[in-house]
């Protein structure tokens, strides 16, 4: 299964991105929620008792009803609606993030177990060739042909061999149960990565400081903490406004009570503004804002610092690579088999051999990690920057 496949199916069925996508959707509910005015309220009295005429209930004689409407005051509907909109921008950046993040997830854990499936092979290949030389030895020992001391010591190398198996396996299920979860699939995934010496060999665009550069305008989890200033300068704007009064406006009609029969009345009606009464929320949120400033100034710092450190692991790694050239993969690949050939002949001696494949084993595996590590942290270097640095 390709990367490109992994990724689709990552887009189409990763659970974790469905459930971020419901805060959006919860953005959305809250700015609609901001735009609801209160409901007109509507009241009406009748007459319980006619002392004059000894009657119950005289309705005929006295009632009336008046409606009411909330007016807010101060701009308190324009900067609610602004407060919530600004949080469904915070929402769609935690998106991006995530989206980010599970990404990466994604690449690192193919890369992973491409590099596992190479050294499963690489390990098979050699356990294949090390179990027929132990069970001929194992005959020739019986017989008398061989010393036990050899035999031992070739099952010692099966033995080291099978523990490496055991342990890349173990790997392959990890992994393997990683990339299900992130896209899942359900059955087993094996990489297909015909590119993959491509991408090996590509390098960032750019120094430290213009990844870093790249990085701060591009990383939704920094851009996240710079628009928090904004959304919490945003909410103290609406906090204040709350102090202003709001206005209740409305009409009332009475059929005798009043100073006119039938007579029709303008109500006005306003809170009395003695004291600021939403004046610790404003204070919280003026502290909110400081924090939000703390806080970005406190993502910077780490971005820039991650970004930089990332790199030079990633440069470290890539020219420790550089300098084991394809003639010296190729020559490890001779020499292998020219010790394979020369031990059946009997030109050297086993004690040669099995150190040798004992050395040749750990090169093999790491190589492998090597190339892997070198994916890993160009991987992350594209988590921290967010946008195309790699060609």
């Amino acid at each position: 299964m390709s990367l490109s496949e992994c990724e689709e199916a990552f887009l189409k069925n990763n659970l974790q991105l469905l459930v971020e996508q419901y805060n959006i959707n919860r953005a959305d509910a809250d700015i609609l929620q901001a735009k609801i005015w209160e409901l007109p309220q509507a009241s009406g009295y009748i007459n319980a008792y006619n002392p004059e005429g000894r009657k119950a209930f005289d309705i005929g004689q006295a009632k009336g009803a008046e409606i009411t409407q909330l007016i807010y005051m101060g701009g308190k509907k324009k900067n609610e609606i602004a407060f919530a909109k600004s949080n469904k921008e915070l929402a769609r950046l935690q998106f991006s993030q995530l989206l980010a993040d599970l990404r990466t997830q994604l690449h690192a854990g193919y890369y992973h177990l491409y590099y596992e499936n190479l050294k499963l092979g690489h390990t098979n290949r050699q356990l294949g060739y090390m179990n027929d030389l132990l069970s001929a030895y194992k005959v020739q020992s019986a017989k008398g042909n061989v010393s036990l001391k050899e035999e031992v010591r070739l099952q010692s190398m099966v033995i080291q061999l099978n523990n490496d198996k055991t342990a890349i396996s173990k790997n392959i299920i990890e992994f393997e149960q990683e990339l299900k979860v992130l896209t899942g699939i359900t059955e087993d995934i094996k990489p297909q990565f015909p590119d993959a010496e491509q991408i090996l060999a590509a390098q960032p665009f750019g120094d430290e400081t213009e990844l870093q550069k790249k990085a701060l305008e591009n990383n939704a989890d920094y851009q996240y903490y710079l628009k928090l200033i904004d959304n919490s300068k945003l909410y103290a704007q609406w906090q204040k406004s709350l102090n202003v009064p709001d206005l209740n406006v409305g009409a009332g009609w009475d059929q005798n009570s009043g100073t006119f029969k039938n007579e029709v009345n303008l109500m006005v009606g306003i809170p009395l503004p003695l004291w600021k009464s939403n004046k610790g929320n404003v204070e919280k949120a003026g502290f909110a804002i400081r924090q939000s400033q703390t806080s970005a100034d406190f993502r910077k710092l780490d971005l820039e610092t991650r970004v930089e450190a990332v790199y030079r692991t990633w440069k470290v790694q890539y020219e420790q690579l550089s300098m084991i050239t394809s003639a010296d993969l190729e020559n490890t690949e001779q020499v292998y088999n020219g010790m394979l050939n020369n031990f059946r002949k009997g030109n050297i001696s086993l004690i040669e051999f099995t150190d040798f494949m004992d050395s040749y084993r750990e090169t093999a595996l790491q190589i492998y990690d090597m190339k892997n590590g070198i994916m890993q942290s160009a991987e992350q270097l594209n988590q921290l920057v967010q946008t195309k640095i790699f060609y």
